[in-house]
């Protein structure tokens, strides 16, 4: 995982440095920038994959294509054995295969790509951009305010590249989408769910094989692969699934002492046999609030009491391990929170589509920012497509299930699937939500209370109003919002927003021809 920058359609006079600074914490390890008359390409690297060999930007043979990337290929093998024939490899970087793959199929070569990314290609006089399917890796653009013949493209891995061009508006690069030089193009969207009638067995071997499978292929690396570990059913099934495959495995989990997650976490990681890491709250966190919010990009409550044990949690992995893998997506797809069960049975698998579709400004923001505000790469094997696909075809009756004494059970075919790996008391576990499980809701909210003593969130809320500001909690982490960027609006105007007790919900932006 990486951080790009670009700057195209005219000559740029060192913006690009300022842009790349901007995001400098997203790649320590490296930096390149691509040259051409029409503009620059710039990379900041995390080394991943092939460490010593994998500089970018990437060029071809000729130096007529270069590459910047940020993300994981998984199936970068198999299409390097493909191209081989065709082409000479300088690397042993899956983000080479982007490159030739592009020069084989054009625009197509994106639907061959199993993982999460967003990239540009230079190709000749063009630009191409893309982003994968759902959103896993972030990517925004704009276009210049200043009146030139042509118009100048910023594109950026984070919202803070921007404070510093001339721009007024920034977008969201649409997800499972490309640009190619003239207009945006889907190329994948979910498919609406419809149930299979496979018997209820088959199912369930189905996703216990599907998830073992995918799992396996996220934990390709050239550095050390851990999982964050709350102790929930989710995690720990990754955690589990991971651990089975490889010699040695770091967990790491946060909250306060005595908390259900950290309780949870321990019982998982000495079930596996995992080398267990903690980070127990204590006062002195409250002044990493900003920090948090700076990297997080968002002032939305949801996402701030998400973003502060995941901040942490991060941090202290950053110094076992270069990789993480987390459960996140299971609920989405599974019907994992305690509002499902309110949901009009026969729209709620369209309600799980739909809220997945959103994970990109939400929780996938979350895991992101992070994680690379600590330099450190957070894959999601519950979001890979063939999991996608796979649960659009599980009848919703099997995800939220009803007992014989009409209880609704959350996640049932998940835990199913994995009787036998974990406790029982672990997989038929109640639903406790990162913030919830961790006692991140009761300490960020004490945090930000004492905090905001002769904060007046009433005067505050209502000079913001366009904002729906819904606490004074939320006043106050859009206040420190506000504090900590020049231009503040740029952020702001791109933050996704949870619907306290419903799916997330974010008001995109609609995508304008550049």
């Amino acid at each position: 995982m990486c951080g790009i920058i670009g700057v195209w359609g005219a000559q740029d006079k060192g913006t690009i440095n300022q842009l790349m600074n901007r995001i400098a914490h997203r790649g320590p390890d490296d930096e390149g920038i691509h040259h051409h008359k029409m503009g620059k390409l710039g990379h900041k690297r995390l080394s991943i994959m092939d460490p010593t060999g994998g500089r970018q930007p990437i060029y071809n043979e000729n130096r007529s294509s270069a590459i910047v990337v940020n993300g994981m290929i998984y199936n970068y093998l198999s299409l390097k054995d493909k191209l081989v024939k065709n082409h000479k490899f300088s690397s042993d970087s899956d983000s080479e295969v982007i490159l030739h793959l592009f020069e084989e199929f054009g625009p197509e070569a994106v639907n061959q790509l199993e993982g999460m990314f967003a990239f540009a290609i230079n190709h000749h006089d063009k630009i191409f951009i893309a982003r994968d399917s759902i959103g896993i890796k972030p990517l925004y653009y704009s276009i210049s305010d200043v009146k030139t013949s042509s118009k100048t493209l910023y594109i950026g891995s984070e919202l803070k590249a921007f404070l510093d061009v001339p721009v007024t508006k920034v977008h969201e690069f649409p997800v499972g989408t490309y640009y190619d030089g003239e207009e945006f193009n889907s190329y994948y969207t979910l498919p609406d769910p419809i149930s299979s009638d496979l018997p209820v067995e088959k199912h369930i071997q189905n996703l216990r094989e599907k998830l073992e499978e995918v799992t396996v292929s996220h934990l390709i690396s050239d550095v050390p692969v851990g999982v964050f570990l709350s102790g929930g059913i989710d995690s720990s099934i990754i955690a589990a699934l991971t651990r089975k495959h490889v010699k040695e495995l770091h967990t790491f989990s946060v909250g306060k002492e005595g908390s259900q997650d950290i309780e949870a976490a321990r019982f998982v990681a000495d079930y596996i046999g995992s080398i267990h890491h903690e980070h127990i709250y204590s006062e002195k966190d409250i002044k990493k609030l900003p920090e948090i919010i700076y990297h997080t990009e968002s002032f939305d409550q949801g996402i701030i009491h998400g973003a502060i044990p995941s901040f942490l949690c991060a941090a202290l992995a950053s110094k076992y391990v270069k990789v993480i893998l987390t459960g996140d997506g299971a609920d989405e797809l599974f019907a994992g929170y305690r509002f499902h069960k309110n949901i009009d049975m026969s729209l709620l698998n369209k309600k799980l589509r739909d809220s997945v579709m959103t994970l990109h400004n939400t929780n996938l923001l979350r895991l992101d920012r992070t994680t690379m505000a600590h330099a450190i790469e957070g894959r999601v094997p519950f979001l890979d497509r063939a999991i996608l696909e796979m649960a659009q075809q599980i009848p919703i009756e099997l995800k939220l299930y009803k007992n014989n004494s009409g209880q609704f059970i959350e996640k049932w075919i998940l835990r199913k699937a994995f009787e036998g790996l974990l406790p029982h008391e672990i997989l038929w576990r109640d639903k406790e939500q990162l913030d919830e499980g961790t006692g991140t809701v009761e300490t960020a909210s004490l945090w930000a209370n004492n905090s905001a003593k002769n904060f007046n969130a009433q005067e505050y809320i209502k000079l913001h109003q366009h904002y729906d500001l819904r606490s004074t909690e939320e006043a106050f982490y859009h206040k420190i919002c506000a504090d900590v960027f020049n231009n503040s609006h740029i952020v702001m105007d791109n933050v996704g927003r949870w619907a306290f007790g419903n799916h997330a919900v974010f008001t995109d932006k609609p995508s304008e021809k550049i």
